[in-house]
């Protein structure tokens, strides 16, 4: 009798965190198929004309869910902060983009997780609380593993795609760092703080390129716009949504180890739908780099749950 009400008591459970584990995994694969998305859509217009599309779209779909959700005004603490995270956010994305249109999508995807290394460095800077020593071993591993990978079937220089996603993965670190530190603890409404970076981002971009702009809403075909839904809607918008749904259901370590499979989703969708390839030393420096990120976020989820 016991055994079978704690099967029917652990049975729902079960389900309900494996369901989380879904959405986060989901989100994953949604951000890792972002990079060829962009470079596809960067290859017919600007990245200044592309990137207003996708912050149009976000912020269009995001002011529908802020109305439905009957949000409050922003205090004017929040309006700055929003305004200083979507400079940032906007920044990132750029690098990103502009990255992306000179390097494959597989070396994007992969470079940028080096965010999941660079980010607890900075946390740890801002907190004067050192990690351990195996943390540092893990981002060496990452940083080689970046250094194989850009140098293809021969040791070479990074392009100046790669060098660009390297960037924009420092200040996506720089990013979340703030991000932490400013909100933890405050009232300020997330969906707010969102649209108002999507709104930045959309009067940003589209006021740099204009005539780009229209080019590109005159010229792109279906296939085009689909790109753009997927990263105005997919990428921007229920990637947020789940990611904040699924956080508050499980532990940050967990979800931040699931949310790590981003480089994975980007090599799977960079080879076998952009026809990308990877050679022996690259797909070494994939390895060394998806190893050292994984190690590098258990060891600091380890260290974070220690120190309390």
């Amino acid at each position: 009798m016991i055994t079978v009400l704690n099967r029917r008591t652990l049975l729902p459970h079960a389900l309900g965190r494996y369901r989380v584990d879904l959405v986060l995994l989901l989100v994953a694969a949604v951000w890792g198929g972002s990079y060829l998305s962009a470079k596809v859509l960067t290859e017919q217009a600007s990245v200044s004309a592309v990137l207003a599309l996708r912050f149009l779209v976000a912020a269009l779909a995001l002011l529908i869910v802020w109305v439905v959700r009957r949000e409050r005004l922003p205090t004017r603490r929040a309006l700055g902060l929003g305004l200083l995270l979507g400079v940032t956010q906007a920044s990132i994305l750029w690098l990103e983009t502009q990255g992306v249109a000179f390097t494959s999508a597989t070396n994007a995807g992969l470079i940028i997780s080096l965010t999941i290394i660079v980010t607890p460095v900075l946390e740890s800077v801002a907190a004067r609380r050192w990690l351990p020593r195996p943390f540092f071993v893990a981002a060496v591993l990452a940083v080689v593993g970046v250094a194989l990978l850009v140098s293809g079937n021969g040791f070479a220089e990074p392009n100046v795609g790669d060098l660009l996603i390297f960037a924009a993965a420092l200040v996506r670190s720089l990013h979340v760092t703030m991000m932490g530190h400013l909100t933890r603890g405050r009232s300020d409404s997330t969906i707010t703080l969102t649209l108002l970076q999507a709104l930045v981002g959309a009067v940003v971009f589209t006021a740099f390129d204009v005539p780009g702009l229209v080019a590109a809403i005159a010229s792109f075909d279906v296939a085009a716009w689909i790109g753009v839904l997927y990263l105005g809607l997919a990428c921007s918008v229920f990637a947020f949504l789940a990611q904040m749904w699924a956080i508050r259901r499980t532990s940050a370590a967990r979800a931040s180890l699931l949310m790590g499979t981003e480089p994975i989703w980007a090599v799977l969708v960079g080879v076998s739908l952009g026809s990308e390839t990877l050679g022996l030393v690259g797909a070494i420096g994939a390895i060394l780099i998806i190893a050292g990120t994984f190690w590098g976020q258990r060891i600091e989820a380890g260290h974070r749950m220690i120190s309390g």
